[in-house]
């Protein structure tokens, strides 16, 4: 979160005035106190971001996490239009920008991302893919979504050091974080939601890769709100 709002300083000094785009597709586990440090950050330059920022858009990512990054604008009053969009090409139009461009600029925003973060485009894509996905998953219908064939995309995946099942393994628990700190539902609800076969499968899954269980992991992160 400290860097986030490192990178929103640069709103604060542009050559002009302009429209802004905040892209936050990404979230997967929002940090417990990033919202609470985001607003902080943001409440005493209200009035020099409204001297540079036009009108603002934000792209949330879906479901819960989505709802609670969405509800930013709840907590802030800025001084400028403000809204939130689940698809960016949406936002994009709303900022002012005919598809055209709008498809060009995303194309370069997520290869700047993924280059930034030191991750492969097709992992990015795939995560995208498998957050809706999960029940069920399987390789053939993943590849076919991304418009590729299985053999291309394990061959892309081998080269970036993976497989397809470590990336929905990883899928799978990012996703079971958000809705244990965000819900309150039953860790085999839990389980069901992200394609898990049974609570056992889902339990010894999250504690491999997390180093505790769900219902550990849970009450440790839910102490710190």
């Amino acid at each position: 979160m400290q860097r986030l709002t490192q990178v929103l300083d640069v709103e604060l000094a542009p050559a002009l005035p302009h429209v802004s785009l905040v892209d936050t597709r990404r979230v997967e586990a929002p940090d417990a106190n990033g919202l609470s440090v985001l607003v902080k950050y943001m409440v005493p330059r209200i009035n020099g971001f409204s001297q540079t920022v036009k009108r603002q858009a934000l792209v949330r990512p879906e479901g819960m996490t989505g709802a609670v990054v969405g509800g930013f604008y709840s907590l802030v009053s800025s001084g400028y239009p403000t809204r939130a969009f689940a698809e960016p090409l949406e936002a994009l139009a709303w900022l002012g920008r005919p598809l055209d461009e709008a498809q060009s600029l995303m194309n370069k925003l997520n290869d700047l991302v993924m280059q930034a973060m030191g991750q492969s485009p097709v992992l990015g894509e795939l995560h995208r893919v498998l957050r809706n996905r999960l029940v069920g998953a399987n390789l053939a219908e993943i590849a076919r979504e991304l418009g590729m064939s299985e053999r291309t995309l394990q061959r892309r995946l081998r080269e970036a050091g993976t497989s397809f099942q470590s990336e929905l393994n990883t899928v799978q628990v990012r996703t079971a974080q958000s809705l244990l700190l965000e819900s309150d539902a039953k860790l085999t609800a839990v389980a069901v939601e992200v394609g898990c076969a049974s609570l056992q499968h889902f339990s010894s899954l999250f504690r491999k890769m997390t180093g505790e269980s769900p219902s550990a992991w849970r009450a440790r992160h839910r102490n710190t709100l």
